[in-house]
Order: C-alpha cells, then sequence, then structure tokens
C-alpha cells in the first residue's frame, strides 16, 4: 500500500482541484480522502509514505506524438532509454510513432515493440500503427491484426497520408474499428526542399523556406474527407493559425476533428532560428503570429492536447549542416516545464495545462483519465515553482538535439508512478 497525503489533487476529469489523500494499493487507486477526515491515517500502514504537501498531482501524462526509434534506430533512442527520459518528463504512457526500421506495419512488429516494452519501459507505450505499408502511401497496412496487438491509432507521421482516395479508404476502415487517425498535414509540392518557415528570417540565412499553407492546405483535405466518413481524425503537431481556425470551424460543425500542439511551437517561433540543425524541426518553427494563436487555443479549448513529438538523433547525422539534417529535437523532459511557463504568464490556468497533458490526449484515444478509487494508479506529481536548469548532458535520453540547452525553469515533475510503481523520484 502507498499513501500520498497532502498533495493538491488537480483532475480535470472530475474538476477536482482539492487537497487530498491517495491510496494505492497494487496497480490501483484504492481511495481517496481529504486530509484527516473520518478513517483517515497520516500514514501507510504496510507501505510507503509519500508526503506530497506542496506539489500539484494529476493523472498520469500522456504523449500523443514520440519517436523511440526501436527497432532500427538505436544509436538515437531505445525504448529504454526513452521511456527513462519519458518518466523524467512526468509522462506515464508514451505513444511511439510508426517510423521505425522495419516500419510498424504489421503485427510482427507491433508485438515485438510490445514485448520489448514490457520487459523495460519505465512507462505505459502505445504503439501508433503505420496507416499504409510501409507508410509508402500505396495500400493499406495491416490494420486490423495491429490493433488487436495493440496499437491505439493509425498513422503515417514522418510522411501525410498519400492521397485522398488512400485517406478515405483508411478512415473508412478505422471507423469501423474505431480506431483515430493521425496525420502528418503538409502538401508536400510545398514542403519539396524546404528546411524551415518561409518569411524574412528564412530569407536572412538563406534558407529554403516553406509557406504556412503547406500545413493549412492539407487540414483543409483531410478534414473534407473525414466529413464522407465520420472518422475520429487528430492533427499532429499542428503549427498555424489557419490549420486552427479550419479546426476550430470543424468542431463548430460536429465533426470529430482534435488536435495537438508541441512545446517548441507555442514557446519559440521562426525568428528563435540560427543556423544550428537543434532549431530544425517539421513542422518548422511558425510565426510569432502564429505562436500566439497556439495559445490562445490552448487556453480556450480549441486546442485538444500537448504533445512532445520527442525525435531524438544521434550527433553524428544531427551535427550536420542545417539542410542535411534532419528535422526533430527530443521534448520528453522539457515539456512540462515550457508549459508551466504560459501558467506563470497567467496565458493558461493550471486546471487547463493539466487537461492538456491528461483527459484531453485520452479522449483522443477514445480513453478516461481520472484520480477515482478504481482507476489505474498512474499518477504525475509535480511542482510549479522548483527551480532548475536543463542540462542536456543529464538527460535519460541518448540524444541531446535540443534548442533548450541550459534554459533556466520554474516548476518540475517531481514523481511519477506507473501502474503503482514509483519509476521516478527527482533528488532535491
Amino acid at each position: 500500500m502507498l499513501l500520498i497525503k497532502n498533495g493538491r489533487v488537480i483532475d480535470p476529469g472530475s474538476g477536482t482541484d482539492a487537497q487530498r489523500n491517495i491510496w494505492i494499493d497494487g496497480e490501483r487507486i484504492a481511495r481517496l480522502a481529504p486530509p484527516e477526515a473520518p478513517g483517515d491515517s497520516s500514514a501507510s500502514p504496510n507501505g510507503e509514505t509519500l508526503d506530497a504537501a506542496g506539489l500539484v498531482v494529476a493523472p498520469g501524462f500522456i504523449d500523443l506524438h514520440c519517436h523511440l526509434r526501436e527497432p532500427g534506430g538505436e544509436s538515437s533512442e531505445t525504448i529504454e532509454t526513452g521511456t527513462r527520459a519519458a518518466a523524467r518528463g512526468g509522462f506515464t504512457a508514451v505513444c511511439p510513432m510508426p517510423n521505425t526500421r522495419p516500419v510498424n506495419d504489421n503485427a510482427s512488429v507491433t508485438h515485438a515493440i510490445m514485448e520489448r516494452s514490457a520487459a523495460v519501459a519505465s512507462t505505459h507505450v502505445w504503439p501508433v500503427g503505420a496507416a499504409s505499408l510501409g507508410s509508402r502511401g500505396e495500400s493499406l497496412a495491416e490494420i486490423g491484426a495491429m490493433q488487436k496487438a495493440g496499437i491505439v491509432a493509425v498513422s503515417d507521421d514522418g510522411h501525410p497520408i498519400a492521397t485522398a482516395r488512400l485517406l478515405r479508404q483508411v478512415m473508412d476502415y478505422c471507423r469501423a474499428l474505431d480506431l483515430p487517425v493521425i496525420d502528418h498535414c503538409e502538401d508536400s509540392s510545398l514542403f519539396a526542399g524546404a528546411v524551415m518557415r518561409e518569411g524574412r528570417q528564412s530569407v536572412r540565412l538563406g534558407l529554403r523556406g516553406m509557406p504556412a499553407a503547406t500545413e493549412s492546405i492539407a487540414v483543409g483535405r483531410d478534414i473534407q474527407v473525414m466529413e464522407l466518413t465520420d472518422c475520429r481524425f487528430h492533427v499532429a503537431h499542428l503549427s498555424s493559425r489557419a490549420s486552427l481556425d479550419l479546426v476550430r470551424a470543424a468542431k463548430k460543425r460536429g465533426l470529430r476533428v482534435s488536435c495537438e500542439v508541441t512545446p517548441h511551437h507555442f514557446t519559440l517561433c521562426d525568428e528563435d532560428v540560427v543556423y544550428d540543425a537543434r532549431f530544425k524541426m517539421n513542422p518548422p518553427l511558425a510565426s510569432a503570429e502564429d505562436r500566439l494563436a497556439l495559445i490562445e487555443g490552448l487556453a480556450d479549448g480549441a486546442i485538444d492536447a500537448i504533445a512532445t513529438d520527442h525525435a531524438p538523433h544521434e550527433a553524428a547525422i544531427k551535427e550536420v549542416e542545417f539542410d542535411r539534417a534532419p528535422f526533430g529535437i527530443t521534448g520528453f523532459e522539457t515539456a512540462l516545464a515550457l508549459a508551466l511557463e504560459l501558467v506563470h504568464a497567467g496565458k493558461l490556468s493550471l486546471m487547463r495545462m493539466v487537461e492538456l497533458f491528461t483527459t484531453g490526449p485520452a479522449r483522443v484515444l477514445g480513453r478516461k483519465r481520472s484520480i477515482a478509487a478504481g482507476e489505474p494508479a498512474d499518477l504525475t506529481i509535480f511542482s510549479t515553482d522548483h527551480p532548475w536548469t536543463f542540462h542536456v548532458k543529464q538527460s535519460a535520453s541518448k540524444s541531446s538535439n535540443t534548442p533548450f540547452e541550459d534554459r533556466k525553469f520554474r516548476g518540475a515533475p517531481m514523481i511519477t508512478i506507473v501502474a503503482g510503481r514509483i519509476v521516478y523520484r527527482r533528488n532535491p
């Protein structure tokens, strides 16, 4: 039995924001009670007691979008190192994208990921399967078999689903299975050869830029196709105001559309880009106006989730010329702290921020997330004020491709609990 006492429980699922004691028995929450309630105890009689005074106790964070690289990219990250970094970031479940080697497009690969995760992962691993074979955009992947093996959604992330015809086939199939379709929205004809967002900074740096319309054109296409199918559709790493406006309009029409944004897109903009591949990601950092639109969407409910798009790369392939470097940055360990910057600035309520990491992503997957008796004991305990500096050499990830090296933060994950087990505890 584990007792977490005196914590400030923030649970968007029930609307709770109050001090509670929580008892965990095995892998599930046994009960909750206000401190000093009748029958309460200040200690766990047969186990550990954690004093969470001054800390927030939230449902376990879910990352809808990450890359663990295993199988095939173990020199950059593994399931073991990636989930260890996720636990340090407060995540209790992560959804790795299928662009592994081989691509997760069949049940055999899904089974291998699930078996490896059961052996070494610090968090739950909920894989996303490929929408098309090899993510080549030619024919359907083995979606039904992969669902039975453990996938929670489909995507060709790293590539958009190639054609409207294939997208409709994928959505028709996934509607019958009640699986969400996640698309990396991008018009490849406008994207070709670009390495950052088109604008004054791309001109200054002499780098080929892609217009914001690269994304919004694809979002518009996907929404129109999903109207034909009534499938659950989720926009990955949305980055522009135009795309967000399309999602807002679709939601107002009652369509089952959702979207996520990353911490780097609501923290940085294209003016922050320098000739350093740690600032190269896809979608690229957008304009300052787009960044403000994303913050508005986080606050008012138009955006459903914060997702890291944790994309580790070994130094040998990332620390090269900007044009030659792969897209992507790491993100697990800085996500909460970057979101708390919005809370401290008064741009986002603490309840809403917790929702974006918990019940929001859970709803996208058709699940619920709550702190209640009988629910899984997946909890994220964090401080809103703990001062710290992110040093990449101290990261649990195998890779160091981040633009946030040496950034000072206020607030951090302190304890991460997965299935009743403490998988991470921050040193004082």
